[in-house]
């Protein structure tokens, strides 16, 4: 296992996850990254790709807590490649079509291009999907290495400004690279603690929904991104970059169980960590399929403040992934007494 102390340590740790390609249903190759940071301790893989690990034992009034942050990202799906070589597509998962000109790819294969654009006749609007295609520099259909089928992530460098990360992928890299320095600094409890690295997220939830289910928790917590409304002329939101974790109260998927909220929010304070509030209009996690296996579980969720969601350049502040890892290690350190509701 490598030894990664301090602070160069978790952005290190960070870099490498952001700049690994695996999109939903595609991640073999970043498991492999994330078994290897935490062997020996390399967990159990199960059929739809999971990588689930488990720490402790559930002891006398001790709970079993799934802990899942998703490890796979957006990206592109081939759909057609023409005779000149350009290659058309569609998405996986929530990609933005303004987002997309000009910018880089990866096929899992290793072929690299460039998004190009259709000449539009009105030079205002955005380009559609359908009017994109990926130059990978082929010049007609035989010489291309790229087939129907295969499958590409976006290409950005890891950026750090201050205080700031940038990179795609945080989405949510950064959640699991939360739960492996949970992992890392986890002991022991009275509680069994499994941490999910999950799969198909950005595509429905699928890998948490078949996790929850084997796992059987008897709380769930999914660490994931949320948006800010800290930009000029964005959404009113309640959560900033640098104010600390966001304890999410509700999104447009899931209420998280107001026992778990209250919980959530006296930990914060017992520790002093820094905490925010979130209402997200749009979008869900982890926690929504958590919430409702088998017969249901308490569930909530840390959400880690995140500006571009979607983006090939996602930003967040190091010190709310910082406090990201101590408020989860406050909650999962001491016994849990969850009010009635």
């Amino acid at each position: 296992m490598a030894n990664r102390t301090g602070d160069n340590g978790m952005k290190s740790l960070i870099q490498k996850l952001v700049e690994t390609t695996g999109p939903s249903g595609y991640e073999t190759v970043i498991r492999e990254v994330i078994q290897n940071e935490i062997n020996p301790e390399k967990g159990e893989v199960d059929a739809l790709g999971n990588l689930i690990v488990r720490k402790g034992d559930k002891l006398a009034g001790g709970y079993r807590i799934m802990l899942a942050a998703h490890m796979d990202e957006i990206g592109l799906i081939a759909s057609h490649v023409d005779e000149n070589g350009f290659i058309r597509f569609n998405s996986i998962g929530g990609v933005r079509p303004h987002h997309l000109l000009g910018g880089r790819v990866r096929f899992m294969n290793g072929a690299e291009g460039v998004i190009g654009g259709d000449r539009l006749e009105n030079q205002e609007k955005v380009h559609s999907l359908e009017n994109l295609y990926i130059d990978a520099g082929f010049e007609n259909e035989k010489t291309s290495t790229v087939k129907v089928g295969d499958v590409a992530g976006f290409v950005r460098p890891f950026l750090v400004l201050g205080n700031r990360l940038v990179a795609k992928s945080m989405d949510d890299r950064i959640g699991v690279a939360v739960l492996i320095e949970v992992l890392k600094q986890f002991k022991t409890s009275q509680h069994e603690v499994v941490f999910v690295f999950s799969t198909q997220e950005e595509v429905g939830l699928r890998g948490a929904t078949t996790a929850a289910y084997g796992v059987d928790p008897d709380l769930g917590i999914s660490v994931d991104v949320t948006l800010t409304g800290d930009t000029p002329k964005s959404s009113r939101m309640a959560v900033s970059l640098g104010k600390g974790p966001a304890i999410k109260v509700r999104d447009s998927g899931m209420i998280s169980d107001p026992r778990v909220v209250r919980w959530m929010v006296q930990a914060a304070e017992k520790g002093k960590i820094p905490f925010q509030r979130e209402i997200l209009e749009g979008g869900s996690t982890d926690a929504r399929v958590m919430q409702i296996t088998r017969a249901g579980v308490p569930a909530g969720c840390v959400s880690i403040p995140c500006r571009y969601v979607h983006s090939p350049s996602e930003m967040v502040d190091y010190r709310d992934v910082q406090n990201s890892v101590k408020l989860i290690l406050e909650l999962i350190r001491e016994p849990i007494h969850l009010e009635r509701f």
